[in-house]
């Protein structure tokens, strides 16, 4: 998809298709026509019979299309509702984008322009951006191995602008674009089956990204690991045929910041199929299991987004990416392995395994100077117990290093909600025979007590751990989104980190 940004009058601009966002303004009191979020008369004097009909309302979402409407050079015009006025934000306007793309794509109409809207609680800035972040998330399907499968990409997306486009603007627009791209890169590494994306598969690609926008990349297999003595990782993965692979990115900004400095370390988990190993899951839903590397595939999609943005402050990413496969060489319940750390652990559940990659990631991160870390997984069914298919969860050994995380979500309107993570649930990681239990076996907690082990492995670095299990893949397609891999946290995370640059 090309984007543009245009200050040019809507209703003289030609396309097949012309978006016009509307608020609801409505109260329990007193129904109300909903209002076009435009200046432009001759779109008012188009959509108004339709606006005062009561076959559009303006809740969020909610589309209404008018062909070949008068005064208007657009062969169409839609409408698309963002909800009640009064609480308008620039999240409603990143999913109405989305709505117009989904609305588009079936219909094969491959080039359509959006207007910016004109509301004082929509600040363009922050609506530019989350246009072109909703529309280049919803130009996506899963679709990619069906023979006949019909591209129904949006070839052009023009926004239109009733201001001059400033410096900030244009800005603004660019980055939501980045932002977009380097989700929808890490959905297509989710979406790829088991089979294609190995361990050895995802060192490729990412270091193909890395090449193209100037990360330093380094990819190492089974012999580096073993050399570090990360013997955590090395135990999940020696049940497979496939090799590991170890991969580690690092991002250096233009102007050197002060020695000081805060360096960032991502980490994910980046398991790119999880049979459970010799705890084997059940056979329904174990196709999904291919999205086990999901957080992986963020960290590594963040660092895209990164390199192109890029923000002054050092940050480096650790993936530790391997299969976790039931054979004769598979790890098993009762074992003991000693981490990178030098903690020993007493396995539980081979099943419990995405916490023994992190836990070798995080210490390793830390060797390589990360000074704050943070971690993203698809850890734990419990966390979908807790939280539905809503929020993430979020868990922390600091609360000033959370509330740069939520100041960021303010920004790219994701959820997460804030999860225990303290001392009184450590004993329940107790071993008798080593350090600590990679699984407690109760039904109570399974988030935090997950989360409570990668602890032992961040001492007292700053640290957040990302529990995305529940929110990493959609089950139903939304109006604004596809179904398959969602992409989350790659916006949030990429803010997250430009709060610290200096």
């Amino acid at each position: 998809m090309t984007t543009t940004l245009l200050h040019q009058s809507p209703a003289g601009f030609a396309t097949p298709l012309l978006v016009v966002f509307a608020a609801d303004t409505a109260t329990k009191d007193a129904p109300a026509t909903p209002t076009l979020l435009t200046t432009s008369a001759p779109i008012e004097t188009a959509a108004t019979p339709w606006l005062t009909s009561g076959d559009f309302k303006a809740t969020l979402g909610e589309t209404f299309l008018l062909p070949a409407p008068a005064g208007l050079k657009a062969q169409r015009l839609l409408l698309i509702g963002l909800g009640k006025a009064d609480k308008l934000t620039p999240h409603e306007l990143r999913k109405a984008a989305g709505v117009a793309i989904r609305f588009a794509r079936p219909r094969t109409l491959r080039t359509l322009a959006l207007t910016l809207p004109e509301h004082p609680l929509l600040p363009p800035g922050p609506c530019i951006r989350a246009i072109a972040e909703g529309a280049i998330v919803a130009d996506f399907d899963i679709d990619f191995y069906r023979a006949d499968r019909k591209d129904l990409s949006i070839e052009s997306l023009t926004v239109l602008s009733a201001s001059p486009i400033t410096e900030a603007l244009q800005t603004s627009f660019n980055e939501g674009v980045i932002l977009a791209e380097s989700q929808n890169f890490a959905r297509t590494l989710i979406n790829e089956p088991g089979n294609i994306l190995t361990p050895t598969e995802l060192g490729k690609r990412t270091a193909a990204m890395a090449a193209e926008f100037n990360l330093a990349c380094e990819v190492h297999s089974m012999e580096k690991i073993l050399e570090l003595k990360m013997g955590a990782f090395a135990s999940v993965t020696q049940g497979s045929p496939q090799p590991p692979a170890l991969i580690v990115l690092r991002y250096e900004p233009p102007t050197p910041p002060p020695t000081n400095a805060p360096i960032i370390g991502l980490v994910g988990k980046g398991i790119t199929f999880d049979t459970g190993g010799i705890s084997i899951k059940p056979a329904a839903d174990m196709d999904k299991m291919k999205y086990d590397m999901a957080g992986a595939a963020s960290m590594i999609a963040t660092m895209r987004a990164i390199a192109q943005l890029k923000p002054n402050v050092r940050v480096l990413c650790v993936v530790c990416s391997c299969e976790n496969m039931p054979d004769g060489h598979a790890f098993k319940p009762g074992d003991v392995v000693t981490a990178m750390s030098g903690k020993t652990i007493e396995i539980m559940n081979t099943d419990a395994e995405g916490r023994l990659v992190l836990a070798d990631g995080l210490h390793y991160a830390q060797t390589l100077g990360a000074t704050h870390l943070i971690n993203a997984a698809t850890l734990t069914g419990a966390i979908g117990t807790a939280l539905g298919q809503i929020n993430a969860g979020l868990f922390s050994n600091n609360d000033e290093t959370t509330q740069h995380f939520f100041d960021a979500v303010t920004i790219t309107g994701e959820k997460f909600w804030r999860m225990p993570c303290t001392d009184d649930y450590r004993d329940q990681i107790k071993s008798q025979i080593a350090d600590i239990l990679n699984s407690t076996g109760s039904r109570y907690g399974g988030a935090t007590t997950a989360a409570m082990f990668l602890k032992e492995f961040v001492g007292d670095t700053p640290w957040i751990h990302l529990d995305i299990a529940a929110v990493t893949w959609l089950d139903d397609a939304k109006p604004w989104q596809s179904k398959g891999p969602s992409g989350v946290a790659i916006r949030t995370i990429t803010e997250w980190v430009r709060t610290y640059a200096s």
